[in-house]
């Protein structure tokens, strides 16, 4: 567990505060090799320390997003935080996610926020994280260890292949990557209109089966769904999810369906 020794955090607050992304299990593979290269974390609203956010903020407590309206003071001593737990000389790659396509393919750390919603990366200090609040966070690894994905799954992007986009910038074919699908919003609480459903439809029909008709023309869409189909469809195999709702489990994740005003979490990985 590569946290360094996780600090000053016991291993409760560990759980409850930020999660290691479990990799499928594949009897073909080394898997503990994998969980050796490759360091993957999903971060909630709970706080990891204490003094972060007021009891009584939207935000409260763990936001890691400068640009929600919280106090950049406090949103950067979550990001401080934050990097003192990731693995030796690795720095987290910010990203200004703008609900479209673009795939980064990140060979040096930037200062700046990269405009992407997607990043590919075989450099083992580069941090990649991707920021939610309902939207699937996905990541992606190499069995072999030697590169690592990250894609902002709002249906937007999805909509706009950017899983397929995503392969497409790595050098590792689809059957040898490993994904992790984390929590987004669940199809009880996603409701979209007659466009959406038509967007995936248009492009293969078997996405009919990620929506559920709902009242006046609306769907519920399963996010989860429609990436394992796209998935799927491009080679990808090894798949395991954290199924979590973050609208039905605000005590433990942001929604901004749910609440408009607040936080972000992050799903960052590394290679190690």
């Amino acid at each position: 567990m590569h946290l360094k020794s996780i600090n000053n955090i016991t291993k409760s607050k560990l759980n409850s505060a930020i999660e290691l992304v479990q990799w499928p299990v594949d009897p073909s593979i080394d898997k503990q090799k994998i969980d050796e290269q490759v360091f993957a974390i999903q971060t909630t609203r709970i706080a990891p320390h204490q003094g972060i956010s007021q009891l009584a903020s939207p935000y409260q407590y763990f936001n890691l997003g400068l640009h929600v309206g919280d106090c950049a003071e406090k949103v950067q001593k979550n990001r401080q935080f934050l990097q003192s737990i990731l693995p030796n000389n690795a720095r987290v790659q910010w990203f200004d996610q703008v609900h479209g396509n673009h795939v980064a393919v990140v060979d040096e750390l930037s200062p700046q926020k990269i405009t992407a919603d997607a990043a590919v990366t075989s450099s083992k200090d580069i941090c990649l994280a991707i920021m939610t609040a309902d939207c699937l966070p996905i990541l992606l690894a190499s069995k072999y260890g030697n590169e690592i994905a990250a894609i902002h799954g709002g249906w937007r992007p999805l909509a706009a292949n950017i899983i397929d986009n995503t392969l497409e910038k790595m050098q590792t074919p689809a059957v040898d990557l490993y994904t992790w699908l984390g929590p987004c919003i669940s199809q009880k609480y996603f409701e979209v209109g007659q466009e959406v459903k038509t967007k995936f439809i248009e492009q293969d029909k078997c996405f009919a089966s990620a929506f559920i008709a709902s009242v006046d023309g609306k769907y519920l869409a399963d996010l989860h769904q429609i990436a394992r189909l796209q998935l799927a469809h491009l080679g990808v195999k090894q798949i395991s999810t954290l199924p979590d709702c973050t609208y039905s489990a605000t005590e433990k994740y942001y929604s901004y369906r749910k609440n408009a005003v607040t936080g972000r979490m992050a799903s960052l990985i590394c290679l190690v």
